[in-house]
Order: C-alpha cells, then sequence, then structure tokens
C-alpha cells in the first residue's frame, strides 16, 4: 500500500488514502494517530503534512559484498577498526557464505532500490584483500547490494560516518508522528518510544508494555536437524511437511541455492510472498546469496506462486522480467560470466 496523500480534519490528521499496487485501487484509512516510520522516505511523507518541512534525514549508502565461504573459512569473523572512510570493515559468516562491508555514503537521491557504485565495490575488495584467505576478484563477488541508513541531521557535519545512530521523535502541529534515525540493535527501544507517544496522541489510556518478554513467532528449543530449515524455528515441521507431502517440493531451486520448492510454497502460503522478489529476496536470501542463481531459477519459482495464487502465464512472464529489473543491480558490473537474460 503507498501512501497516496494525508486526511485532515479541522487541521488535526484523520488518516490516509493509500493505493494498493496490485490492483491499483485507492482506499481511505481513518487512524487516531499516524506514525510516520518509513526510513529514508521519512521527509517525503512529512512533506504531504507540511509541503515546506524542513529536511532532517541526511540519508548514508552502505554496501555490501558475499562471497563463497573459501574466503573465509571458519566461524570467525573479522572486524577491521579504522579505513579510510572513517568506517569499521567487516568480514562476516552468514549462511555458509561470507559477507563483507561496509561502505558510507553520503547520498542525496533517495531510491527505492539503491545500487552499489564501482568505487564503493572497489574500496571494498582492496580494503578486505590482506585480511581474507585469498584476495578475492570481481568475479569472485556472487552478490553486491546497498542499502540506505536514515540518519538524522546534526548541525553541520559533513561525514556521515560522524552522525549519530540515535533515533529521533518528531511531532507536527497536525499530529504526525515521525520516527527517524536509529539502527537494528535499538528496535525494540524505538518502537516503545514511539508507541508511548502514539498512545498520547490518540488519547489512549496508558498501558505498560506487554511484548517486553514475548517471544519472537518461531521461538522453540527444539533441534532442528536440517540445517536450511532452522531459520522457520517452530515452523520448520510445517515446511518439511510440504516437502515431504506434495510431489517435487523436495527438489532444490538451483544446484548453487539452498532452497527448495517446499520453501516457497510455504511462503505464499503463511507469509503472504506475492512476487519473485518477495520469495527470493525476503522470504529466503537467494537473490543476496547469488545473484546470477536466483535469476537463473526465477521462472521456476514464478510457476510455484502463479500455481498458489492461480495466476495465467502472462503474469508469471512479466513477474520474471519485474524481478531481472532489480536482481540484475546485485551483479557486478563486468561480469565475464553474467547470466545472458532478457526481461520477457
Amino acid at each position: 500500500m503507498q501512501v497516496i496523500s494525508l486526511i485532515k480534519h479541522r487541521e488535526l490528521l484523520a488518516g490516509a488514502v493509500v493505493r494498493d499496487l496490485e490492483s491499483g485501487k485507492e482506499h481511505e484509512v481513518q487512524a487516531k494517530a499516524i506514525v510516520n516510520a518509513t526510513g529514508v522516505f521519512a521527509d517525503g511523507i512529512r512533506r504531504l503534512d507540511e509541503p515546506g518541512a524542513r529536511t532532517v534525514l541526511a540519508p548514508s549508502q552502505g554496501t555490501h559484498l558475499v562471497l563463497p565461504k573459501s574466503f573465509l573459512p571458519g566461524d570467525s569473523a573479522i572486524m577491521v577498526p579504522n579505513t579510510p572512510d572513517g568506517r569499521v570493515l567487516f568480514a562476516v559468516p552468514w549462511h555458509d557464505h561470507v559477507v563483507i562491508g561496509t561502505t558510507d555514503l553520503a547520498v542525496d537521491d533517495i531510491a527505492l532500490e539503491p545500487i552499489a557504485t564501482d568505487e564503493e565495490i572497489e574500496f571494498i575488495l582492496t580494503s578486505i584483500a590482506k585480511y581474507l584467505h585469498k584476495p578475492p576478484r570481481r568475479s569472485d563477488v556472487l552478490s553486491v547490494y546497498a542499502g540506505l541508513r536514515p540518519l538524522v541531521k546534526v548541525g553541520d557535519a559533513r561525514s556521515t560516518a560522524a552522525l549519530s545512530r540515535d533515533h529521533t521523535i518528531l511531532i507536527s502541529n497536525s499530529g504526525l508522528l515521525t520516527i527517524a534515525g536509529g539502527k537494528w540493535t535499538t528496535y525494540r527501544k524505538m518502537a516503545q518510544a514511539t508507541v508511548d507517544q502514539a498512545e498520547t496522541l490518540a488519547g489512549l489510556d496508558e498501558r505498560p508494555c506487554q511484548t517486553s518478554h514475548l517471544q519472537i513467532h518461531g521461538w522453540t528449543r527444539q533441534q532442528i536437524d536440517d540445517p536450511n530449515l532452522r531459520v522457520y524455528g517452530a515452523d520448520a515441521a510445517a515446511v518439511r511437511a510440504i516437502a515431504n507431502e506434495e510431489p517435487g517440493r523436495t527438489e532444490r531451486l538451483h544446484p548453487e541455492l539452498p532452497y527448495i520448492e517446499a520453501e516457497i510454497v510455504w511462503a505464499v502460503r503463511e507469509e503472504m510472498a506475492r512476487t519473485v522478489e518477495d520469495a527470493l529476496s525476503r522470504r529466503t536470501r537467494a537473490l543476496l546469496l547469488g545473484a546470477r542463481a536466483s535469476i537463473e531459477c526465477a521462472p521456476r519459482v514464478a510457476r510455484l506462486i502463479a500455481g498458489e495464487l492461480g495466476r495465467d502465464e502472462a503474469w508469471e512472464q512479466q513477474a520474471v522480467a519485474d524481478y531481472y529489473t532489480v536482481a540484475r543491480n546485485y551483479l557486478v558490473s563486468n561480469e565475464a560470466n553474467a547470466p545472458r537474460i532478457s526481461p520477457v
């Protein structure tokens, strides 16, 4: 659902108009409080409320490379505390691969799909080379991905590396509650502070937090023997049941990826996956573990999703084309063996 506009009643926010990007239909949603928790897009939402609102974010791009496990054998990670751009450099074992990062590049354009620059890629490869089992080349990179940090501006700091990763809460005159900044390691604190403020804005009775000791979905003490299903926690048995009970569901999507058909079926049935990108990027980590391999198995994944959602062949073709548009940016440019795949 994309936010199109905000609804006001007597100068106070009362809801939002949102567009369903699958059907194109627009809907009005009423609310006692509206929380703007949109990361690097927060300033854009703030300007739907106040067109002249000042910019509070200073987005920073961080890039990561994924390499085969052979570049960092074992289970230990590496951290280099001082690099030329002022950030730490790390190499971390991850899903039987190695993820290496990161950069800190100030950006002006906020893109839904940020793209790593050649300079960032070369910086990481060159800086990490002497710390790995062997120096990596561009052709060794299985996937490259970039993300944007929603850093909050502080004074006239010229370097985003110097900006605090603390979070900030802003409340506009009309009642829009914006949570900006922060980081993964403080997400619970951010959520608590935001909900407390929203509670006040909505005029709700104050209640103590009920989730501080609530286990997340999938929590289990059970030992899961299959390493590829451990990430599902308590749901692993249900995924395994699909694999065992439905024909062909034990087959791997691609020889270079650990995922099987049952995981795609599970993602559609139980995790609300609607697109190939949902399945290969957000429900599994196929796109990050091997961009080329994920592109090559995209038609197969589209067929599985289409079967579950009742889509036709034209939908499958468009789904593959849409995925290629995104996934090709995860391939390192000048890759000698880049897949020769064109949008359908």
